[in-house]
């Protein structure tokens, strides 16, 4: 079934501050239960495939534990979502957990590299909330004194995540990051490209991670 995109009207209302659009299909989910107290919730039928709408420029999908494990369904929802999408900025909060670990890999290479879509790992629906939350009150604040931009709010996230590159600690991880601000960036690197910032044998790797071991 072809995914609807977001009504103009939802595209051109952004939620008041420290509120967040949450689809109805989400109501009493353990992620929404855990946002309580940190944002305020507007409950919406019309979101299709998004499950979290943060302002007029963003929304979310997440994918669950319970979703990673239980087939591809959710790899058709992600790509539903990408296409009926493709003017806001789309998110992807997946919950990498010991179970759901062994599909990660493949799961990111589908997301970042064949969607073109931010991917953001969290360990469980309570950090998913933390996350949600810092973005809600990060991308619609309204005093730009106050407001942190997205990126900063996702660098900790995307540390993180370059982090778990085989080779790759903070330190190599930082300097990445200067050089290729975005995972998509990084992951569409050259080995000639990275050589300079983290030596041979690690931009080897690096390139693996990306490429080789989803082939």
């Amino acid at each position: 079934m072809e995914s609807k995109p977001l009504s103009a009207k939802l595209l051109n209302a952004a939620p008041p501050y420290g509120h967040i659009i949450i689809n109805e299909k989400c109501r009493g989910s353990n992620l929404v239960q855990c946002l309580k107290g940190s944002v305020k919730a507007i409950f919406e039928e019309e979101l299709g495939d998004v499950d979290f709408c943060l302002s007029n420029k963003m929304c979310v999908l997440y994918v669950s534990e319970s979703d990673m494990v239980a087939g591809n369904i959710h790899r058709r929802k992600i790509a539903r979502f990408r296409n009926a999408n493709s003017g806001l900025q789309g998110i992807v909060i997946v919950e990498k957990t010991h179970l759901s670990e062994q599909y990660f890999s493949g799961l990111q290479k589908f997301v970042v590299l064949e969607l073109g879509l931010t991917l953001l790992p969290v360990s469980s629906p309570v950090e998913a909330a933390q996350l949600i939350g810092q973005l809600v009150l990060g991308e619609n604040k309204e005093n730009p004194f106050c407001r942190k931009s997205l990126s900063r709010l996702l660098e900790p996230v995307v540390l993180n995540l370059v982090q778990q590159i085989p080779g790759v600690g903070k330190v190599k991880a930082m300097l990445l990051l200067q050089q290729f601000p975005s995972i998509h960036r990084l992951s569409s690197a050259s080995v000639n490209e990275l050589e300079p910032i983290v030596g041979q044998s690690t931009a080897q790797q690096i390139t693996a991670f990306f490429h080789n071991q989803f082939t």
